[in-house]
């Protein structure tokens, strides 16, 4: 079974453009990044399939000439799943620009406690105090 290069570049592009946009904070641009990783999902799955052939109605071609029905099978599945998954993320985004006025996702409360246990930790004040410049005696330095 031949694999077409193009379409895992392409694949792979989608899927890269879609993570990167699924880090951020704004949830237009996961949003994008959610369609765009659902798509080259969906390529991926075309470009696995192998090369293209004839419907696979019964009876319409010979079976060796059918295309396999279990990757266009897969990607209706998928279109349908990210179709979902896409629209709570837009019911959610519009929510949160009508409460907000932005579609920002907002640290947590765990977040917050977390940075504040960091800031407060007294081995991370001593390690960063001795790493800034105020270093420790050297033994080899008192030999000489």
């Amino acid at each position: 079974m031949e694999m077409n290069a193009t379409l895992l570049l392409v694949c792979g592009g989608l899927v890269g453009c879609g993570v990167y946009l699924l880090l951020e904070r704004s949830l237009t641009r996961v949003l994008a990044g959610l369609v765009l990783i659902g798509n080259g999902i969906n390529v991926g799955f075309l470009a696995a399939g192998g090369p293209a052939g004839s419907s696979a109605f019964y009876g319409s071609a010979d079976p060796e000439d059918m295309a396999d029905p279990l990757p266009q099978a897969l990607v209706l599945t998928a279109i349908v799943i990210t179709l979902g998954t896409v629209a709570f993320l837009l019911a959610m985004a519009h929510r949160s620009w009508q409460l907000h006025g932005a579609d920002d996702v907002q640290d947590d409360v765990e977040d917050a406690a977390i940075r504040r246990l960091a800031v407060d930790d007294e081995t991370s004040v001593g390690h960063s105090a001795t790493t800034q410049g105020q270093e420790e005696d050297d033994p080899e330095e008192d030999d000489r």
